[in-house]
């Protein structure tokens, strides 16, 4: 089993597409904090730039971050992201301090 890690997801919406990207991201918010390994799950939007959405994570292992990405609301969601989301980038991070 993998070590626990912090990833940060970058999304960033379609021009005029931001308020429907916020909704299905919020969306995401409760089923997957009550997911087995999820630490964190927080959603945060760019003050200087409104399209772009940032979720923090907190994931005990790979196989729980492989768990989200293969659950039922993200597949949802991935379904129907063409229509409201421009790019996609996850960064995982491994604690300094």
């Amino acid at each position: 089993m993998s070590q626990p890690f912090t990833a940060i997801a970058t999304l960033i919406a379609k021009a005029g597409q931001q308020d429907a990207l916020e909704q299905h991201l919020r969306a995401l918010l409760e089923p997957t904090r009550a997911e087995a390994g999820c630490g964190q799950y927080d959603l945060h939007q760019d003050l200087a730039n409104p399209l772009a959405f940032y979720m923090i994570e907190k994931w005990s292992s790979d196989e729980a971050l492989q768990a989200h990405d293969a659950s039922a609301h993200i597949q949802n969601f991935r379904a129907k992201a063409g229509d409201f989301l421009e790019h996609f980038d996850l960064k995982r991070l491994r604690s300094i301090v």
